[in-house]
C-alpha cells in the first residue's frame, strides 16, 4: 500500500494533525445523505455498484454498505468486490474500459490523482461546499485547483505495533519517547531463537513508505522534489536491523510475500511500524479466535531531538465513476460515508473515521479488545501527521521511481547512497524535466 491503504495523511487539533467537521457540516453533510429516496429516478429500487476491495478482509466496506442501505431504503449497494492486491490495475483497466461501477473506492492518493486528471470521475465539489466549507481530515489532499472528485471517510496513520509478552518476558517496560537508535536497539535485544521458529525484534513490510515517507515526514522532505538525501538515515536504520537478523530481510518478505498480519499475529514479531487500519484486523481476528497475541499501541519512533511525535498517514475515499449508471445515489453514499453517521458506522469496526469528534474517540476506545492503557491512547494522537505522499500530476511517476529504487536498495543490488543518488537523477530528467 502504500502504501496501503496503498494506500495510508493528515491537520492538528494540537495533537493530531486533522481537521474535525463542525455540527453544522455534519447536519449538512448528513442531509445530502437523503433518507432513501430512489436516486435516479424510474420504478423501483436502485442497485448501487460500489468498487472495493477483500470484503472479507475489510470490515469497514460492510458495516458502511448496511448502515447506508438501513438510512436509504430504496438503494440497494452491490459491492464488486476486487483482491487487494489487483485493486489497483483493475480499477485502472475497468475506468478506462468505460466500466460503469458507481462508486471507486481511492485507496491511494497516487490512484486518485490518476484517474482525476484523466477526466475520469464525477466533480463533487457542491457536495465539500454543502458542508459550509468545514474540512473532513484529509480533505484537502483531494483539492484538484479547486476541484474534488471523492471525500475522504477514513483517516489513516502510522504507529507502533508491539507485543506485551515479548516485551514483558524481555523485562522492557518503557516505550514511550522512543528514538530511531532506541528502538533499534530493542529489536536486536528481542530477537531470539532460528529457522522457523524465530522471532524478529521488529517486522519491516516491503512497502517503500516505511522508509521513505517515515524520512519525509520527521525531515521535512519533499518527496516530489527531485533530491533525496534525507532519506539516508532511514536507509541506514533499516538495513542494519536486516544486517543483524533483528528483522526480516527484504528478499525473504517479497519472495515468500510474507503477510504482515501473519508476522504479528502468530508472534514472529515483537514489533511492528503500521498504520491505523490494521486495528480493526487485530480486532476481528483476536474476536474470531485465530489471535492469541497479547497487544498494544506505541507512538511512531522519532529522530533525535523531536519535542514531539510526527508520521505520515493517507486519507482513503470515495468517488463517482464518471460514467456512473445511478450518479445521484452514488453522490448520496459517498456523502453518507462521510457524515457522521458514516463515521460512526465504520469506528464500531475499529476504523478510523475522517470525520473525528471526542465521542467518536471515546467510542473507538471503548471497543471490545481495544488496548485502553495511556500508552496506546498516546500514540493515537501524534502531533503531526504529514500526508504520505503529496498530490500532484507527477505523483505517480515520481512514485514508480521511488518504489523501484527502494527494492533494489533493499535487496542490495544498490547500497543506499547510489540508490539514492539513481533517484536524484531519474525523477530530475525523467519527471521534472
Amino acid at each position: 500500500m502504500s502504501t496501503a491503504n496503498t494506500t495510508a495523511g493528515p491537520g492538528t487539533r494540537r495533537r493530531l494533525a486533522w481537521c474535525v467537521a463542525a455540527a453544522a457540516a455534519v447536519s449538512l453533510l448528513a442531509a445530502a445523505c437523503g433518507s432513501g429516496e430512489r436516486a435516479d429516478g424510474g420504478g423501483g429500487p436502485v442497485t448501487l455498484t460500489v468498487a472495493a476491495w477483500s470484503l472479507a478482509k475489510t470490515p469497514e466496506f460492510g458495516a458502511l454498505f448496511d448502515a447506508f442501505e438501513k438510512a436509504n431504503p430504496g438503494i440497494k449497494v452491490k459491492p464488486v468486490d476486487i483482491a487487494a492486491d489487483d485493486y489497483p490495475a483493475k480499477v485502472n483497466t475497468m475506468l478506462a474500459g468505460g466500466d460503469r461501477t458507481d462508486v471507486v473506492t481511492m485507496k491511494t492518493l497516487t490512484d486518485y490523482s490518476r484517474y482525476a486528471g484523466r477526466g475520469q470521475l464525477l466533480d463533487l465539489t457542491d457536495l465539500v461546499k454543502s458542508a459550509g466549507g468545514a474540512e473532513l481530515a484529509g480533505l484537502p489532499a483531494y483539492d484538484v485547483r479547486g476541484t474534488y472528485f471523492a471525500l475522504p471517510y477514513r483517516q489513516d496513520f502510522w504507529l507502533l505495533y508491539y507485543n506485551k509478552k515479548l516485551f514483558k518476558d524481555a523485562g522492557i517496560t518503557d516505550l514511550d519517547g522512543l528514538t530511531w537508535e532506541k528502538y533499534a536497539t530493542l529489536a536486536q535485544r528481542l530477537t531470539k531463537g532460528e529457522g522457523t521458529g524465530k522471532v524478529y525484534g521488529t517486522y519491516h513490510h516491503t512497502w517503500r513508505s516505511v522508509v521513505q515517507a517515515i524520512a519525509a515526514a520527521q525531515t521535512g522532505g519533499d518527496q516530489l522534489g527531485g533530491d533525496y538525501g534525507f532519506f539516508a538515515d532511514q536507509y541506514k536504520t533499516a538495513l542494519s536491523l536486516q544486517k543483524a537478523g533483528a528483522a526480516l530481510d527484504f528478499g525473504t518478505a517479497t519472495s515468500q510475500h510474507s503477510d504482515y498480519r501473519v508476522m504479528f499475529e502468530t508472534g514472529k514479531a515483537a514489533m511492528m511500524p503500521m498504520g491505523t487500519w490494521y486495528i480493526s484486523g487485530l480486532l476481528t481476528a483476536k474476536k474470531k479466535g485465530t489471535t492469541n497475541v497479547d497487544w498494544g499501541l506505541a507512538p511512531m519512533p522519532q529522530r533525535p531531538g523531536a519535542t514531539d511525535v510526527t508520521t505520515f498517514g493517507a486519507p482513503t475515499a470515495f468517488a463517482v465513476n464518471k460514467r456512473a449508471e445511478h450518479a445521484d445515489a452514488a453522490r448520496k453514499f459517498v456523502a453518507f460515508a462521510a457524515s457522521k453517521a458514516g463515521a460512526e458506522a465504520i469506528t464500531k469496526v475499529g476504523v478510523v473515521p475522517a470525520l473525528k469528534t471526542p465521542e467518536i474517540t471515546d467510542a473507538y476506545f471503548s471497543l471490545d479488545g481495544m488496548p485502553s492503557d495511556e500508552l496506546s491512547k498516546k500514540a493515537f494522537a501524534p502531533g503531526k501527521v504529514v500526508l504520505e505522499m503529496p498530490v500532484s500530476d507527477k505523483t505517480a511517476d515520481v512514485d514508480t521511481i521511488l518504489n523501484e529504487e527502494h527494492e533494489l536498495i533493499m535487496v542490495g543490488d544498490k547500497s543506499a547512497e547510489e540508490g539514492i543518488r539513481t533517484m536524484n537523477d531519474r525523477v530530475k530528467n525523467e519527471v521534472l524535466n
